[in-house]
């Protein structure tokens, strides 16, 4: 739903289209200082046959000029340790420390992984990348950028669930500003300390997060209710005093007094409802038998395996498949749809059961068909009454009902699919990606729905937040592995932390493990924790060796300095200068012993 809030945003990027107001209404956006602004707006490289790590490296030029300045430095010191040469070189290796120099190629390599690249891929051109993925290439740039306002318009869309979680970690320690326009509720509960919402016109502040929002909203529209609902009944009173009173001649001076009453008050305004429209489903489905779907060591995918897959899942279970993209998620839908065949194994679906799948490609019959048209042609057994009445109930209202397909929002067509899919009245109900392109109150009426539907679900989605509210299986895609638990999403994040309880996991190639796989999987955990502490000692290590050196080029200055000819009789000076050596190579020494203690703990 379009509020302006992009609008908004491209305002502060560019003053000037908004600095006369709009309409009656001056305003103007003030900026103080010269912040940088860092700002999504289009995708566009300069050069479409550079290496995808050099573009990346753009971003960190001074830090790459520093590198290049210290080495010639390092050189020229070799030959000149004048004070002027050292005051720079100190300079510049305290500069280079200060961007991050010695940290930096870890975070690109930590980013570029959390986004799904891999080593090969800083290899390739940009120009052999996809649409999606020269987004998130654009995307990484403007984060390691670091502006001094980020301006996120919709960050997580297109995102899988290891992208968002590492951007949700990185934008908390974020230390400038950050303004984001988002539907992602979970991503807003972990990120955001304030939230500006733009409703009817105006724009309202709430301290805190997403949460924190709601529960301000619906409390102060309560009041403002509330107060509105009684300054209204007193007003009431005070009329009919004054409509009693008005034409008798006694009694007129104390009716004038009661409207003068109700005059002087200041007014409270109604309060503008929620957003409370919302779809709904009416519709009935047949009970389908107890065991609804059985998956064993299922092999999905087109030319390869992507992914070996075993569950069951008994009427009423709500199944939310989530994980990394391009690894088999909506495969495994069209698989079970019969949209493509499997590779290997099989699925089977229980006594009684009728399906109904949602792709998130969102295709129709013909783009120029307005909605209702559209919707008769699937179902012509309809009276026109009854067929407006089924679209009314997903919100395509009066005039909406007579819009063609191709001049729909993502939201609407997802909608329209929907009713034309819930209509069919299925008990087993495939949905791939639903909230895509909906709203927050799209999403939350989806819930609702979902939520109360009597049948089996199996969904894919990348919103957490609607995992969270709907899901009491989860089905967790990664490369090689899927893994199967039985509980909500907020037990599958607390198990995965602790890695204490016992579930079903199945990996591609493999089937069911029990304990023994629980056991690997905490034996990995400590692994994990163990490769965790020896990259903090092996990062310690490659600072003291960058110490080490730049202690050593302290030397050879110091060196240089005895060679000159001013100073080849001057004993003192020589003596002084020897003593400076043997204290730095003392501290070399020590730095050392550090080295060798840190790499005797390596494993």
């Amino acid at each position: 739903m379009e509020h302006g809030k992009t609008t908004l945003l491209k305002a502060i990027v560019d003053n000037s289209m908004l600095e006369e107001g709009v309409g009656t209404t001056k305003f103007s956006v003030y900026k103080q200082g010269s912040p940088v602004i860092g700002y999504l707006k289009q995708i566009d490289f300069e050069d479409d046959n550079i290496l995808m790590i050099d573009e990346i490296l753009k971003v960190y030029k001074e830090i790459i000029d520093l590198e290049k300045k210290i080495e010639d430095l390092s050189f020229k010191l070799q030959e000149d340790s004048s004070e002027k040469l050292i005051k720079s070189y100190t300079e510049s290796l305290d500069r280079y420390e200060f961007l991050g120099g010695y940290t930096y190629k870890k975070e690109i390599d930590i980013a570029l992984k959390n986004f799904g690249f891999s080593i090969e891929d800083e290899k390739k051109k940009i120009s052999e990348f996809s649409g999606g993925q020269r987004t998130k290439i654009a995307f990484l740039k403007l984060l390691l950028s670091k502006p001094d306002i980020l301006l996120l318009d919709e960050p997580t869309n297109h995102l899988d669930i290891t992208a968002i979680e590492w951007l949700e970690d990185y934008l908390k320690n974020y230390p400038k500003a950050v303004v984001i326009v988002s539907h992602d509720r979970m991503f807003l509960n972990r990120i955001v300390n304030k939230v500006y919402e733009i409703e009817y016109g105006t724009m309202t502040l709430y301290k805190g997060n997403y949460k924190d929002y709601e529960v301000q909203k619906r409390a102060n529209y309560e009041k403002q209710l509330k107060d509105y609902e009684y300054q209204q009944s007193e007003i009431k009173r005070l009329e009919d005093i004054a409509n009693r009173f008005r034409y008798k001649p006694t009694k007129a001076k104390m009716a004038l007094s009661k409207l003068k009453q109700i005059e002087r008050m200041v007014k409270v305004e109604e309060p503008n409802k929620y957003d409370l429209k919302t779809f709904h489903n009416n519709f009935n489905i047949k009970t389908s038998g107890k065991d609804v779907v059985e998956l064993k060591d299922l092999e999905v995918g087109y030319d390869k395996v992507l992914q070996k897959i075993s569950f069951l899942l008994y009427r009423g279970d709500k199944l939310g498949i989530i994980g990394e993209n391009g690894i088999g998620k909506s495969t495994l839908l069209k698989t079970l749809a019969g949209k493509i065949k499997a590779l290997s194994g099989s699925f089977s679906f229980g006594y009684n059961v009728t399906l109904g799948y949602f792709d998130q490609q969102l295709e129709f019959k013909n783009d120029e068909n307005t909605v209702y048209e559209e919707f008769i042609e699937e179902f012509p057994e309809l009276t026109t009454t009854k067929a407006r009445t089924i679209l009314g109930s997903f919100l395509f209202t009066g005039e909406d009902v007579e819009k063609k397909i191709k001049m729909l929002s993502g939201g609407e067509k997802a909608r329209l699919k929907l009713c034309e899919i819930f209509k069919k009245e299925p008990n087993l109900l495939l949905l791939d990606e639903p909230t895509n392109h909906m709203d927050i109150v799209g999403k939350e009426s989806l819930e609702q729905i979902l939520k109360e539907y009597k049948g089996t679900l199996i969904f894919v989605s990348h919103d957490r937040y609607f995992v969270s509210k709907i899901a009491n299986k989860i089905l967790e895609f990664k490369k090689g592995k899927v893994t199967f638990f039985d509980g909500n999403y907020e037990e599958f994040q607390e198990w995965k932390k602790k890695n204490k309880e016992k579930i079903d996991i199945y990996d591609s190639g493999n089937n069911k493990k029990e304990n023994e796989t629980v056991l690997q999987e905490k034996s990995s955990k400590n692994q994990y924790l163990l490769n965790k502490e020896n990259n903090k000692r092996k990062n310690r290590m490659e600072k003291i060796e960058k110490e080490i050196e730049q202690k050593e080029h302290e030397i050879k200055i110091i060196e240089n300095e005895m060679k000159k000819e001013e100073n080849a009789t001057d004993y003192m000076k020589l003596a002084e200068l020897q003593d400076k050596i043997q204290e730095i190579e003392s501290k070399i020494e020590k730095k050392i012993e550090d080295w060798e203690k840190l790499n005797n703990l390596l494993k």
